[in-house]
């Protein structure tokens, strides 16, 4: 079982995409979504995001080879994409901007808001390091996560409150910050 999983391997992936994901940092927006919407389909948002990053992270690079780019561009682009995204958690700044829709559904929980194009662009970005089967057991575990988060949020939200759920969203900026240079400085040679 060693020589197939990697516990350092799956421990790196599951944090990395962890802090992509952000499911502690977007409570707030997940709060805002539920008050409008009346009811958040947890069930339904972790396994659409399940199956698309898995998905993504199968056929993501022979797309990429349709469209004639390799992992390490990608990669390097997807480092920008991150950095842009920490920079965001960390001053407070929106880059991106999304609306918010009348429901919740497949959309926008699923999708951008867990397996969104950062999310996407670190899958790829990854499978330039560590093993496939890692990275899948990471995908797997941060879902279980995500689940437990999205069926918990009113109880999260108490718990942490305001404060608290700024001051993670700030760590989790720092921690993406450098996990953007790292994978840009791999991928470039520097």
């Amino acid at each position: 079982m060693n020589s197939f999983f990697n516990f350092n391997e799956i421990l790196s992936v599951t944090m990395i995409l962890f802090a992509i994901i952000d499911i502690l940092g977007s409570i707030p927006v997940i709060v805002q979504l539920r008050q409008k919407a009346g009811h958040i389909q947890s069930e339904k948002a972790s396994l659409v995001a399940l199956v698309l990053m898995i998905i993504f992270l199968f056929v993501g690079e022979a797309l990429l080879k349709v469209i004639g780019l390799d992992i390490s561009s990608f990669a390097i682009a997807g480092s920008l994409v991150i950095f842009f995204i920490a920079m965001e958690m960390i001053l407070g700044i929106n880059f991106f901007k999304e609306e918010i829709p009348e429901t919740v559904s497949i959309v926008p929980l699923a999708f951008p808001l867990i397996a969104g194009a950062g999310t996407m662009t670190t899958l790829l970005s990854l499978k330039s390091e560590y093993a496939t089967q890692n990275i899948v057991v990471g995908i797997v575990l941060n879902m279980l996560f995500v689940y437990i988060i999205l069926k918990n949020t009113l109880r999260l939200e108490k718990l942490f409150g305001t404060t608290g759920l700024h001051i993670l969203r700030k760590a989790f900026g720092i921690i993406l910050l450098a996990i953007a240079i790292k994978l840009f400085r791999t991928n470039t040679g520097l």
